[in-house]
């Protein structure tokens, strides 16, 4: 059973059939509210924000593992790190992704700079 005060995110499929939260790990949703995936993975390490891209990518920031993961449609497996602590991602609050300038951003918690990543 999922809690709701337990959510700290969440976010909407493009076609509003899933819904993604994060939790202690990423959960995702059908309309019904059943649980059609749980998402854990060592990138992925206290989850914080979730958003959908308009054509329907799930990014998800890693508070403590200072990612940025790209997790299927499904939220059932990683395909891609987006960003590290290497690209100065260092304990990530909130992602969004903007299709007007092909960006991603990336808002820290220790840090007033938001971090912009092109995407190609």
């Amino acid at each position: 059973m999922l809690l709701c005060f337990a959510v700290k995110k969440c976010a909407v499929s493009p076609t509003g059939d899933k819904l993604y939260i994060t939790h202690d790990k990423l959960v995702t949703l059908a309309r019904d509210g059943s649980v059609l995936a749980t998402f854990t993975d060592p990138a992925l390490i206290q989850p914080h924000d979730v958003h959908v891209t308009p054509a329907g990518q799930v990014l998800v920031c890693g508070f403590l593992s200072h990612t940025i993961i790209q997790v299927d449609d499904e939220g059932r497996k990683k395909l891609a790190i987006l960003a590290t602590k290497e690209d100065g991602v260092v304990y990530p609050l909130s992602v969004c992704y903007n299709r007007h300038t092909a960006s991603i951003l990336v808002a820290l918690y220790f840090n007033s700079n938001i971090l912009v990543f092109k995407v190609q």
